[in-house]
Parts: structure tokens; sequence; C-alpha cells
């Protein structure tokens, strides 16, 4: 995945009340191992009086799973394909490292099924941009998930698997009430 080729473009309103562009450029943070990993594009508060402001919050702000209460987030994420023969206990230290490293150990909250499994307080609007994925849950999946398809997660243990050859990239809006 080329990281550094990802563009966001954020607006604004000027105080003549004219559109400009406020940011044209990279994300304002990211994190990745190997093809895995997410880069963040913009975060505000979920409060019409500061909804608007011109302020970058993710360029002061520790790169957090989770938006914060009463926030929304959105962020570009990849998923690498499975090492069918990485052992076990690799595969778990990984996931225990990729957790804590963006704040969200606690989020691992039954990870029987798969080490990358998470539960977070959001509501989160997922779409498949490129490669094929799966969408574990403790009870059942969507297995093969094409480009274009949305996912409405909803607070639920989950876990993105790729069985594909293709790294999978995602865009997500997380929103947290």
């Amino acid at each position: 995945m080329d990281w550094q080729g990802l563009r966001r473009v954020v607006t604004d309103n000027g105080k003549d009340g004219r559109s400009r562009i406020l940011i044209d450029g990279g994300a304002a943070k990211m994190i990745a191992v190997e093809e895995a990993g997410l880069a963040e594009i913009w975060s505000a508060p979920l409060a019409k009086d500061r909804l608007f402001d011109a302020t970058d919050r993710l360029a002061d702000e520790d790169l957090k799973l989770e938006p914060a209460e009463g926030a929304v987030k959105v962020r570009w994420f990849t998923v690498a394909p499975e090492d069918e023969a990485k052992p076990k206990e690799e595969i778990e230290a990984g996931a225990a490292f990729a957790f804590g490293a963006v704040g969200a150990a606690h989020c691992r909250v039954d990870t029987s099924r798969h080490p990358m499994m998470h539960k977070t307080d959001s509501l989160d609007v997922i779409v498949l941009v490129k490669g094929r994925i799966d969408l574990l849950l403790d009870d059942g999946e969507a297995f093969g998930l094409e480009p274009g398809d949305v996912v409405i997660q909803r607070g639920a243990n989950h876990a993105w698997v790729n069985h594909g050859t293709e790294t999978a990239l995602l865009v997500a809006v997380l929103i947290n009430m």
C-alpha cells in the first residue's frame, strides 16, 4: 500500500462565507506495519457550533482507534492478506501490539474466534474500496465483501480478515455518541 499517495481534501468556508480548500495533502497521522495500517483523515465534535471550525484536531492528537466521545472520525485502513503459515502465537502478539499502538487494548474483549476481534462503542460506516475481505462476528460472518460493499458496524465484536492475495483498502466513518 502506498500510504504516501493517499490524499485528503478538506473544505472550509472563509469569513466572507465563500467556500475554499482548508487542507489538500496527506493524512494527518498514519501507522502501518507492512501492508496493514490506518491513516487518519478528519475528526470533529458532533456539535453544530464546533463541527465547522477549521481546526485539524488530528494533528495534535495521539493516534487512537476510537473517536472521542461525542465526535466523528474518518480514516482509511488496510488489511493485509493473512499468512496462514504464521504461528498463532506470532499472530496474537502482532494483534496485541497493533491494538496497543492505537490505544485500544481494552477493545479486545473476546479474541477466541480471531486475534484481531475487537469491539468499540461507535457506529461505523465502512466502505470497501479495493480488494476482498471477510467480516467475522462472534456468531456469523459476511464472506467475500467486494469493492463498493458497505458495512454498518454497530458496536459489535468483529474482525476484518483478508484471505486473498491483495491488500484490502477500506474507508471508515466512526461516530461515537
